[in-house]
C-alpha cells in the first residue's frame, strides 16, 4: 500500500545533527526525505499538510522494555494481543518497541515467541522491534514479580530453541550473570548480537565488572530487583555508575524509583548512559482493578501495580510521563531527554542507522510535541497514528 507523503510545516525539528527553528519536514513512503526550510513548491502530488504551529518535532520514544498495554500482554501469544498494544502506544509517543516475555513456563513462553515471529507491523501503528526475553535465568532472591517456579539456570540449548522460534528476533535477554561466572553463556549470547543485559540480579560489583568483561553492557530497570549501593559493596547500582561500557534501563516513574534517586542517577549516569523504559502491563491505558501477570494476580490502584504481597509487578507508566518526569531534573533539556528515550535505545539495539534520531532516509517515527513534551501527534513509518482532537 502506498504511503500518502506528509509535510510539515512551522516547527522547530530536534535533528540529529542540531535545533532548526522554522523548519519544514518532508515524509515520503515512510521515511524522511527532506529537512529545511520551508518550500511549498515541487512537493509530491496528493501529499497531506500539517501545520506544526511552533511546535517541536522529536523522534518517537523506543521502548525496549514493555509486557503489555491496553489489556494486552505479550505473554497472550496472539497477533490480536500485539495489535492492541501497537494500536495504543502511539497516544504515548512510543512508534516502537520490544515485546517483552516474562519468566514462565517454556512452552508458554514458547507460544509468546511464536506469536512475535508471524507479526506483521501494521501502517500507522507502533512496531515490533524485535523481543525482550526477560528471565528465565534470573535469581530467586531477586525474582520480584517473576514467577519463582520457572526459574532456569542459564541454557544455550533453550536459549537456540527459543530464538528459532521467535524467528531470530530476541534482541536482549535479562539474566543474572553471577549464574554465568565463567561467561560462557553470556559470550555466546554477544557473539550472536544480542544484547546481554544484568537483571533479577543478587551481584556485587566485581561480579558485574566481570560481566562486563565477558560482554554484558546493559543493566535492567535499573535499583529494582537488584542490590542497592553500600558501603562494603556498591553492588550493581554502583556498578552502571561506575562502568562506562554499561547503558541502564530506569523507570521513571517516581514510584519504583523516587525522584531524589533518579536525580542521583542522572548526576552519575548523565542522559548518554541511560534508557527510560516503562515495563508496564497489560492495564496500562485501562480502569484500576484485579489484572494479571504471569499468571499471577496484580492489583492495580491509580499510580501501580503490585502483587498480593505488595511487590511491584510492572507499571503502568506511559513513556511521555517517564519522559515528564526527567525533564524536571535540574540540567535536564528536550535534548537530553531524546538521548534517554530515542537515541540511546536505537544505538543499544543497533538500530540507529534507521531509529533514534531526525535525519534523511531514517524512518519518520516523529512526534510533534510542546516544550512540556504534552503530545499533539504522533507519526509511525510515515503515516499519522495519534493526533489530538
Amino acid at each position: 500500500m502506498q504511503i500518502k507523503p506528509i509535510y510539515i510545516k512551522n516547527v522547530t525539528v530536534f535533528s540529529e545533527e542540531d535545533i532548526l527553528e522554522n523548519c519544514a519536514l518532508l515524509l515520503e513512503n515512510g521515511k524522511i526525505s527532506k529537512i529545511g526550510i520551508q518550500e511549498e513548491s515541487n512537493l509530491p502530488e496528493n501529499v497531506e499538510f500539517i501545520d506544526g504551529k511552533g511546535k517541536l518535532v522529536i523522534p518517537g520514544f523506543i521502548d525496549g522494555h514493555i509486557h503489555g498495554a491496553n489489556g494486552a500482554d505479550v505473554m497472550d501469544a496472539t497477533s490480536t494481543a500485539l495489535d492492541m498494544m501497537t494500536e495504543a502506544l502511539p497516544w504515548e509517543g512510543t512508534t516502537s518497541f520490544l515485546a517483552t516475555t516474562i519468566t514462565q513456563a517454556p512452552e508458554n513462553i514458547d507460544i509468546a515467541l511464536e506469536a512475535v515471529a508471524v507479526y506483521e507491523n501494521k501502517p500507522g501503528q507502533a512496531e515490533v522491534i524485535g523481543v525482550h526475553l526477560e528471565g528465565p535465568f534470573i535469581e530467586k532472591t531477586k525474582a520480584g514479580a517473576q514467577p519463582h517456579a520457572f526459574i532456569k539456570e542459564p541454557d544455550r540449548q533453550q536459549f537456540e530453541r527459543w530464538q528459532h522460534l521467535s524467528g531470530n528476533k530476541i534482541k536482549t535477554i535479562t539474566m543474572a550473570p553471577e549464574h554465568d561466572p565463567d561467561g560462557t553463556f553470556i559470550k555466546y549470547l554477544t557473539e550472536q548480537g544480542i544484547n546481554v543485559s544484568a537483571g533479577h540480579t543478587a551481584a556485587g560489583f566485581s561480579e558485574i565488572k566481570q560481566a562486563v568483561e565477558h560482554g554484558v553492557r546493559q543493566i535492567t530497570h535499573l535499583c529494582n530487583a537488584m542490590n542497592g549501593i553500600h558501603h562494603r559493596d556498591i553492588g550493581t547500582v554502583g556498578a552502571a555508575f561506575m562502568l562506562q561500557e554499561l547503558r541502564a534501563e530506569l523507570i521513571a516513574d517516581g514510584i519504583h524509583v523516587s525522584q531524589k534517586m533518579l536525580e542521583l542517577i542522572y548526576q552519575n549516569m548523565g542522559s548518554k548512559r541511560l534508557m527510560l523504559i516503562t515495563d508496564a502491563m497489560r492495564a496500562k491505558c485501562l480502569q484500576n482493578g484485579q489484572y494479571e501477570l504471569g499468571g499471577q494476580p496484580v492489583e492495580v490502584t491509580e499510580d501501580r501495580a503490585v502483587l498480593e504481597d505488595g511487590t511491584l509487578a510492572g507499571s503502568i507508566l506511559k513513556m511521555r510521563d517517564g519522559a515528564k518526569q526527567m525533564l524536571e531534573i535540574e540540567g535536564v533539556t528536550i535534548k537530553e531527554v531524546i538521548e534517554m528515550t530515542s537515541v540511546n535505545p536505537a544505538k543499544q539495539l543497533n538500530l540507529y542507522h534507521r531509529k533514534g534520531s531526525i535525519a534523511v532516509g531514517k524512518d519518520a517515527d516523529l512526534l510533534l510535541v510542546d516544550r512540556d513534551l504534552h503530545i499533539t501527534c504522533t507519526i509511525c513509518r510515515g503515516e499519522v497514528a495519534f493526533r489530538e482532537e
